[in-house]
């Protein structure tokens, strides 16, 4: 994934929802809980963290009991230390206030909390991509320090390896051909980063590297789950038993949920687009383009799926009156840039939009030679009466267009190519005629006929027509 590429547009809930998914996540939650209940006679060690004869009372208030409930108390203090809802007054005495930020949490505005929580999500990624704490430990060397290389732990290898898991993650949420809200397969996730694109059949070594992935994002979204990333079934300990044991229980091995399901949560999808865009990417969210103008709506959305433009040109329509909506989206259609086809596609499915009120505006442009096809077309759909007949190089610039705009949107898609066939089939004498069309797609509309029609003759004539094309307009 460049981080140069757009991204398909996330759907995200409103702020002051996702501040509430914030609030009600259990690692924020334990945090805000420690640093209120935080006082004078609390006090940390020189790293920051709890004392350790504090840890009980500490995981007394959070409601923990248990082997593991001193470390999940030190765990939150760390958190609210991190995100600045506990600050170190004194260093050297060990005392404690609470920190600027905790009043965020119950007086500040949703963005304010999810501040907090972004925070928050950075730390526990942080720890997410570091080796278990006994392997530490049996690596620290005789200084007290770690030896990584014992560890076969590369920091910045791991943290990458994450970042590029939970990247698929998001473009499979996002994307119109994804999952959407239903889990992923483990296993699927972790092929989609150690599997190469164009590998058929993975070989053993493959997946074998798979299998040890799955069991590190095992751990790793045990991790992220408390923090309100993912929603995370893990991997069936049966699973990770020894061979000659006898399950406790008959298994289904045809049951892919046994090896792990995740699926990103809303306040996940927020978080990741916020560290995406850190990151430096291009990464849209349906309605960040309603209050802006009609040339950003169109150049915007042209690289956006269907959906997802759809819903994104429905919010922009929303603060318009039709009439008004029609003629802005009309005047921004208008162009001889490589990008105007595009736009007028996303023009016209625009305008598909908007009710009769708009018609006037269609009929503004009846005489426009780059915006009267396209008028007829709305007016003749919405039935409107007296609409004048489009004169033929009217109809012949229209198809170009159109043929261009979809090669911009699809590329060499199987609908452009039945597109191309019906075409040819409908017109006789077609290329004789189109290739003088002053359009300056038409070489390359011509060119890509020629490729993509199945008939041999067909495709010949098409280039022969793109040639004459290309030289009519000097190239």
């Amino acid at each position: 994934m460049s981080d140069s590429s757009t991204l398909p547009p996330a759907r995200l809930r409103p702020e002051a929802e996702l501040a509430r998914d914030a609030l009600s996540a259990p690692v924020l939650a334990r945090a805000a809980r420690l640093a209120r209940w935080a006082g004078p006679d609390t006090r940390v060690d020189a790293g920051g963290g709890l004392a350790e004869e504090q840890l009980p009372a500490a995981a007394e208030q959070l409601g923990l009991s248990g082997d593991d409930a001193a470390a999940y108390a030190s765990e939150a203090w760390r958190i609210a230390v991190d995100t600045g809802l506990v600050e170190i007054t004194d260093e050297e005495a060990g005392t404690v206030a609470a920190g600027e930020d905790l009043a965020l949490l119950t007086g500040g505005s949703p963005q304010d909390v999810l501040g907090v929580w972004l925070t928050a999500l950075e730390a526990v990624l942080a720890d997410a991509s570091v080796p278990d704490l006994d392997d530490l430990v049996d690596a620290m060397a005789e200084g007290g320090e770690v030896d990584l290389s014992s560890l076969d732990w590369d920091p910045d290898a791991e943290s990458e390896f994450l970042d590029g898991v939970l990247g698929n993650l998001y473009l499979l949420t996002v994307g119109e051909d994804g999952p959407g809200d239903a889990p992923v397969p483990l296993p699927a996730l972790a092929a989609s980063v150690i599997v190469p694109s164009d590998m058929g059949e993975p070989s053993n070594e493959v997946l074998e590297q798979v299998s040890d992935a799955m069991m590190r994002l095992d751990d790793q979204f045990r991790l992220l789950e408390p923090v309100g990333l993912v929603e995370y079934q893990p991997v069936d300990e049966a699973l990770m038993a020894d061979a000659d044991e006898e399950p406790a229980a008959p298994v289904d091995e045809a049951d892919v949920t046994r090896y792990g399901m995740v699926r990103l949560t809303p306040l996940g999808l927020y978080g990741l687009r916020a560290r995406l865009l850190d990151a430096g990417f291009e990464a849209p969210a349906v309605g960040d383009l309603a209050d802006k103008g009609a040339d950003a709506l169109l150049d915007g959305t042209a690289p956006f799926p269907p959906a997802a433009a759809h819903a994104e040109t429905e919010l922009w329509l929303a603060g318009r009156s039709p009439l008004d909506a029609a003629r802005e989206l009309l005047a921004a259609a208008r162009g001889s840039d490589p990008g105007a086809p595009l736009r007028r596609l996303r023009c016209q499915q625009a305008l598909s939009l908007v009710g009769t009120e708009a018609e006037p505006a269609l009929r503004e442009v009846l005489d426009d030679a780059e915006l009267g096809g396209l008028a007829r077309v709305w007016l003749t759909e919405h039935g409107a009466r007296d609409v004048p007949a489009p004169p033929q190089e009217m109809v012949f610039w229209l198809t170009i267009d159109t043929v261009a705009a979809q090669l911009a949107a699809e590329g060499n898609s199987e609908e452009l190519r039945a597109l191309v066939e019906g075409l040819a089939r409908q017109h006789s004498g077609f290329f004789d005629t189109v290739w003088r069309v002053e359009h300056p797609a038409t070489p390359d509309v011509l060119e890509a006929m020629g490729r993509l029609h199945p008939d041999k003759k067909v495709a010949k004539e098409a280039r022969k027509a793109a040639f004459k094309a290309r030289s009519q307009q000097g190239g």
